[in-house]
């Protein structure tokens, strides 16, 4: 199943794109996507057998984030081997992970603001949590998954670098640093959840080609290590780390500057298309 958020209100996105109200179609469920989410067994359940079509079509809207306002939102470093390797680190034994403020959460066609000269591009797949975790064994973990979005972490390097320690988080929050989108699809609805195509473009060059079977520490592994730290709410979002490919790893370093198109898609979700601006 697929849903979007459209003007705050969850839509259920039939196969053809058509949308249908969750709260309005159903009678009983919360208009906000996170009030859905948090009763994700009985949207789901609405769902299976809803009627589609009657709000419109996603073509003709313009879609927020699939979660405009999680409780958290944690972000996983070094990943990917080959990001690993061109940010000239060794693997992690254990995820590295910082935060986005979620005040950075922007939509699939949200204009980045791009106000310094080291903004980098990362594109990622995005967990959405779908039933609160805590302690949660590694073979259950996606049981505790509602779906998957495309997401950028979107980062400005100089902020990040900032020592003696370093500012991950601070870098990685200005406004809209954090687009989602354009749709949240459950598990069951992409061609294979641990194996996905996800890649990324500037300008119409690829810059950014990767499979998530990559993963250093995959989904699973995520959700569980992670709940083992800290309660995991319905909403809360994961972005799972990013493949080879930055802007700030090439010779000479590329950051995207204001007129810049950055498209980020993943297979079986779909593509965000966000252009840079001047702030």
């Amino acid at each position: 199943m697929r849903f979007a958020n459209v003007e705050g209100r969850l839509q259920r996105v039939g196969p053809d794109g058509s949308l249908t109200d969750v709260a309005r179609a159903s009678g009983t469920l919360p208009a906000d996507p996170l009030g859905c989410l948090e009763r994700w067994d009985e949207v789901l359940a609405w769902a299976a057998d809803a009627e589609g079509g009657h709000d419109g079509h996603l073509d003709a809207v313009s879609p927020g984030p699939p979660v405009p306002n999680p409780r958290q939102v944690f972000g996983i470093a070094l990943n990917y081997q080959m990001h690993v390797g061109e940010s000239s680190f060794t693997a992690p034994e254990h995820p590295s992970v910082f935060t986005k403020f979620p005040s950075c959460l922007a939509g699939p066609t949200s204009d980045i603001p791009v106000g310094t000269d080291a903004v980098d591009w990362e594109v990622e797949l995005v967990l959405v949590i779908g039933r609160t975790a805590r302690l949660v064994e590694v073979a259950d973990a996606w049981d505790h998954v509602a779906g998957l979005t495309v997401g950028q972490d979107i980062s400005e390097r100089d902020v990040q670098r900032r020592g003696p320690a370093p500012q991950f988080s601070l870098g990685k929050s200005f406004p809209c640093f954090g687009p989602t989108g354009p749709v949240l699809v459950t598990p069951d609805d992409v061609p294979d959840r641990d194996d996905l195509a996800l890649g990324c473009t500037v300008n119409g060059e690829q810059v950014q080609d990767a499979r998530t079977s990559e993963l250093l520490f995959d989904v699973p592994e995520l959700v569980s290590r992670l709940s083992h730290i800290v309660t995991l709410f319905p909403g809360d979002l994961i972005f799972t780390g990013t493949p080879a490919g930055v802007g700030a790893a090439r010779t000479p370093p590329w950051f995207l500057a204001p007129g810049d198109v950055l498209e980020s898609t993943i297979e079986g979700i779909g593509t965000m298309r966000n252009r840079c601006v001047a702030p």
